[in-house]
């Protein structure tokens, strides 16, 4: 398969996988270079395009590769600042150290024959797979995050004297992986000595996968059991899995038992993440627990303008004030508004950021986005398709045939707005959060094992959504 071929199958995978905006910004700028047994060498005419997409989005595009091609390849991503000139290219490969491409290279060794498994464990990168941008320096404080940034930063100052286990969580995109690399690179910094290693939980299962495969186990086990600080992101993404929830809760007990410093992140609570063991809820809160809630205006503003500082690039204030105001909670959709502002003056030829510019880079994002989804929205649409009244989905009613019109609302409004289990509750007839959580535990069962209800599902978002 040649690099265009495979690219294009990847471009199509990927408009499934993220929103238009993610998928215009960051995927559509890149062109394929070249193509062999183990690389895929893409191109891009910004080094801040290459450097978002090495810290954001590496895994999803391991991850399409995997899927198309059944193996797994190290996406190399080349700066060649004058994309329009024939092909005297000076570009050169660029792999990050601590990124996750080179993380995934360098994690097994395999051997000189062919059909022969790995010869040695999992191997942790030198500097622990750390992201050196991800700091205590350059992550903003407020008070939606000051809790959780004292946390880390005791934890990088005392492993395992102060909080053990610290379990970090919060939305997507408001911090939780800046703060675990910041407390990986200060613990590194003041100890070089310590054996340290940052991973994705999925890492963390496709290298169990690996040594389950060919009898490596011994050496998985030897590599994370013998850490002086283990930082494992997105843990719920075990919940359900048998095999590694029962490895990682030995690592866990082995590390603990050590004096050993775990710090673990996640989207939810540890109570409210669905199909994970009791004993590992029950250990994730035996430290602990601290949450990074969505920023404040000022805190967006001040974000905005320490990421331009980075870039080199002056944010007016009146700018700053219209990105913050135009996003929800996501730090990260609020970086990519910036950076899609930045790399539209760039190509436009202007190094200043004015509203005009701001309005005209942001235009069709916008208009999608301020398009509100609300409680009241979902309620009449799932009333509507099951023919029942919004006031009986709200009353206390136990009706055998309100309960599954009942939960599918309350599933969507979690999925579709950033409501909380008690706020849900609320609006329907003040019920408790444990409630909402059994509800939305219920639908997720029947998403996995009725087909025809997942699409009722989809065809409901798909009304909600366009017509909101």
């Amino acid at each position: 398969m040649q690099a265009k071929e495979l690219w294009k199958k990847i471009l199509v995978s990927l408009r499934d996988e993220v929103n238009t905006q993610i998928f215009n910004t960051w995927f559509e700028p890149l062109s394929p270079v070249s193509l062999d047994n183990e690389h895929l060498f893409l191109e891009t005419p910004h080094s801040f395009i290459r450097d978002w997409i090495e810290d954001h989005y590496i895994g999803t595009l391991n991850s399409a590769i995997r899927n198309l091609t059944g193996k797994t390849l190290s996406v190399q991503i080349l700066v060649n600042e004058a994309p329009l000139k024939k092909k005297s290219r000076t570009t050169t490969p660029v792999s990050k150290k601590g990124g996750l491409a080179s993380d995934a290279a360098k994690s097994t060794r395999t051997a000189g024959k062919k059909g022969v498994g790995p010869v040695s464990g999992p191997e942790p990168m030198s500097n622990g797979g750390l992201n050196p941008k991800y700091n205590f320096d350059s992550f903003v404080v407020g008070s939606s995050n000051q809790f959780a940034r004292a946390a880390a930063l005791a934890v990088a100052e005392n492993p395992a004297r102060s909080y053990n286990p610290l379990f970090i969580y919060g939305g997507v995109g408001l911090g939780k992986t800046h703060l675990m690399h910041a407390i990986g690179r200060l613990a590194q910094e003041r100890n070089p000595d310590l054996r340290l290693c940052y991973m994705s939980s999925e890492r963390f299962m496709n290298e169990l996968i690996n040594s389950l495969r060919f009898d490596r186990m011994p050496q998985f086990r030897e590599t994370y059991r013998t850490m002086d600080i283990l930082l494992v992101d997105d843990i719920q993404f075990i919940a359900g899995k048998e095999r590694t929830q029962e490895e990682f809760f030995h690592t866990f007990n082995t590390l603990f038992d050590s004096h050993k410093q775990i710090v673990v992140s996640s989207d939810k609570y540890p109570r409210e993440i669905p199909d994970l063991e009791e004993r590992l809820r029950s250990r994730f809160e035996w430290g602990l627990v601290a949450d990074i809630q969505p920023p404040d205006l000022e805190t967006k503003v001040a974000i905005l303008e320490k990421k331009g500082e980075e870039f080199g690039v002056a944010i007016p204030q009146e700018v700053a004030l219209f990105l913050a105001g135009n996003t929800t909670s996501n730090i990260r959709e609020l970086e990519g508004y910036l950076l899609r502002v930045i790399a539209f003056a760039t190509i436009n030829k202007t190094k200043t950021i004015s509203m005009e510019l701001t309005r005209g880079a942001l235009k069709n994002f916008l208009d999608q986005k301020n398009k509100v989804i609300t409680v009241e929205d979902i309620q009449k649409k799932v009333g509507v398709f099951y023919n029942v009244k919004i006031s009986d989905l709200k009353a206390k009613k136990k009706n055998k045939t309100l309960i599954l019109p009942r939960h599918t609302a309350m599933y969507l409004i979690r999925e579709l707005t950033n409501l909380s289990l008690p706020e849900i509750g609320r609006h329907f007839g003040g019920r408790d959060h444990t409630t909402v959580l059994h509800a939305i535990h219920k639908i997720r069962n029947i998403l996995e094992t009725d087909p025809d209800y997942v699409q009722t599902v989809e065809n409901l978002t798909r009304d909600i959504e366009g017509n909101t």
